[in-house]
């Protein structure tokens, strides 16, 4: 094996190896189609790392019998990608397999457009990232986007046994216990490359002697929950995070916020619990809002480890809080109507208002006329964009709303002169 990895010698060539996916790769998935009617197409494939993207791709372009070249677009640069495409021409028909496609700039990007367009060759991106929002509309539309799955435990187990079962594996090189092999596939967290890399650690370090669970728990004892920021799982956490705290269920938004700290992401999880506080608890209680503040700047004082006790607090104390979108959605609505609708501001509200008259200026020295008075535009008197609340009020929402009620109620005007003179 010398030093090449595990998770390459041990690639499948054919899409029968592929190991899950059978939504793609099973009888009537979308590639297996392609390949019995021989019809190729561009396609991106998204999912997590070690879930078999590449492989996928390479297996796929050397079954429909087609030359592939493979790129990557963290390295390659505007000269190698050009080369490939000259290859690619003179094939005639060929396959670009592009890696961490979503890194790829706007520039590379619409370099590969006309020709993916006019069929010079087709496109198979790779990519961690939601194809939505990383990869331009113009390269969507031009390639099936297709979701590579993580793999589950037993799919897992499945590729570890294959690996102590080939030559280019560990075939009568490793002794482990079914309980070890269990152990890797549960701490994988779905990527099958980690779990190569696990049994080749094993391999390495236990050369010769038979590995148990206790050995396998020595080489590593944190799972692989994939938390890089630029990954879409850890975006997927973050607002997982936030959604369990709106729909109160506690022990799903502590199991994210922990996935959370794991990776000792904090200032994710500060952003997060703040906009969380404000948007969906807001004026339903204000306190547990100024709460998840001070547990916040508690967390950022004592760091890791400890930073998760008064973030635990918090999350707990939202879910279980009243809660209340009425401060963002007014304001959602506000920003709505401002978009659409110019208007001016009336002249005695201005800052510095000119020509105009002294009894139809703003009334500083007379506190009985402002809660009389229009605020909004001329012609916008009626327009309402406070939305109180439609669940439960908690008692301090109760109390704006009278308050609201009562303030409504009055006729607000804007000839002041008249105002003055009547009150």
């Amino acid at each position: 094996m010398a030093n090449t990895p595990l998770a390459f010698l041990l690639r499948p060539k054919t899409l029968d190896e592929v190991i899950g996916q059978k939504h793609l790769v099973g009888p009537n998935g979308a590639l297996r189609n392609s390949i019995e009617k021989g019809i190729p197409f561009s396609m991106i494939l998204f999912g997590p790392p070690g879930s078999g993207k590449t492989s996928i791709a390479m297996a796929y372009a050397r079954e429909m019998g087609i030359h592939y070249s493979v790129l990557n677009a963290v390295t390659t640069d505007k000269k190698e990608m050009a080369e490939a495409i000259s290859e690619a021409r003179l094939y005639g028909s060929n396959f670009i397999i592009m890696d961490e496609v979503h890194r790829l700039d706007k520039t590379k990007q619409d370099l590969l457009l006309p020709y993916v367009e006019e069929g010079s060759f087709f496109l198979i991106g790779a990519t961690t990232a939601n194809p939505y929002v990383s990869l331009s509309r113009a390269i969507r539309s031009r390639a099936r986007i297709f979701e590579i799955k993580p793999l589950d435990q037993n799919e897992v187990l499945q590729g570890l046994y294959m690996a102590l079962d080939k030559e280019e594996g560990y075939k009568g090189k490793l002794d482990i216990s079914e309980e070890a092999l269990g152990y890797i596939a549960r701490m994988s967290g779905g990527d099958l490359r980690h779990a190569y890399n696990m049994l080749e650690q094993a391999y390495i370090s236990y050369k010769g002697k038979r590995i148990e669970l206790s050995d396998m728990q020595a080489i590593e004892r944190v799972p692989n929950i994939v938390m890089d920021k630029d990954e879409e799982e850890h975006y997927d956490s973050v607002s997982a995070l936030q959604k369990s705290i709106r729909g109160q269920d506690v022990d799903a938004a502590l199991y994210y916020l922990a996935r959370l700290c794991v990776a000792e992401d904090l200032d994710s999880i500060k952003r997060r619990l703040l906009v969380t506080a404000y948007e969906d608890i807001g004026l339903a209680n204000p306190q547990a809002v100024l709460r998840t503040q001070m547990a916040i700047e508690a967390a950022e004082k004592v760091g890791f480890p400890e930073a998760i006790i008064p973030l635990g607090d918090a999350v707990i104390d939202l879910c279980l809080s009243p809660h209340s979108k009425s401060g963002c959605v007014s304001i959602q609505k506000a920003m709505a109507y401002v978009k659409e609708h110019p208007t001016r501001v009336r002249d005695y509200l201005r800052l510095t208002p000119v020509s105009l008259k002294e009894e139809d200026k703003y009334p500083y020295d007379r506190s009985d006329l402002w809660a009389k008075m229009a605020y909004l535009p001329e012609g916008m008197e009626q327009m309402r964009f406070f939305l109180p609340n439609e669940g439960t009020l908690s008692s301090y929402e109760k109390a704006l709303l009278n308050e609201y009620k009562k303030l409504t109620s009055y006729k607000r005007r804007g000839d002041l002169s008249k105002l003055k003179k009547e009150v």
